[in-house]
């Protein structure tokens, strides 16, 4: 009844745990005749998986690493900042608005006043000469020297066109000149031999410009010579 020792173990009873599991396991060769996976092969794969699992246990996050949980004082205290930013912010908002609303009046204001006042400094330059043909008119009353009060209105004649000058009116001239649609208004045309054909023979009303651009047409007359009727007849 007593247990024998296996042969090969040096007459122990019992051989080591990996020696056993070597012992009974089936002898399996490779190519090259050597064991494919000993005993001993697979205790050290054990031990290490065994490391590896103790390894991860060890780099896991304790838990007061973990992400602390905002208490409500904390969020009560959050929630006050928070109303008092948006507070300070409508604030600003109520400001600007005002604020643009006050200038919107004020565009309003000067583009009115620049509508109704536009024209201050030109009519200012035009009294003088308002004052020129009342004086002008009081003396033809007590003269009869025409020539005088022909001179007294080609001066002020003169004072006027020097004011619109200035504001940049210039007249067109037009008697003389070749017909151009762009600044002159035929309102008839004269036959004549005197004149070379489409050319200006009479100015009814001045043309002027503002600034270059065209501000009334000069009102005129155009040749329409007859001598090319009569050497086509001919």
């Amino acid at each position: 009844g007593q247990a024998t020792g296996v042969a090969g173990f040096g007459g122990a009873t019992t051989p080591p745990e990996d020696l056993r599991l070597n012992y009974f396991l089936p002898n399996i060769k490779t190519n090259n005749g050597r064991d494919s996976m000993t005993g001993k092969k697979r205790h050290e794969d054990n031990v290490k998986l065994s490391e590896e699992a103790a390894l991860a246990r060890e780099e896991k996050p304790a838990k007061g690493d973990r992400a602390e949980v905002p208490t409500e004082t904390d969020l009560v205290a959050e929630l006050a900042k928070a109303r008092e930013e948006a507070a300070q912010i409508y604030d600003k908002y109520l400001r600007l608005a005002a604020e643009f609303e006050n200038y919107k009046k004020r565009v309003e204001r000067d583009k009115s006043d620049l509508l109704n006042f536009c024209n201050e400094n030109l009519l200012r330059e035009l009294l003088p000469a308002l004052d020129s043909i009342e004086r002008a008119l009081e003396h033809a009353q007590n003269t009869i020297d025409f020539n005088a009060f022909l001179e007294g209105f080609k001066l002020i004649r003169d004072k006027v066109i020097a004011v619109l000058g200035k504001f940049g009116v210039e007249p067109i001239e037009a008697l003389g000149k070749p017909f151009d649609p762009n600044y002159h208004e035929a309102m008839m045309q004269v036959e004549t031999d005197r004149h070379d054909h489409n050319f200006i023979v009479e100015e009814y009303e001045k043309g002027y410009l503002l600034n270059g651009r065209l501000l009334r047409p000069s009102k005129v007359s155009v040749a329409k010579n007859v001598s090319d009727k009569i050497s086509d007849k001919n």
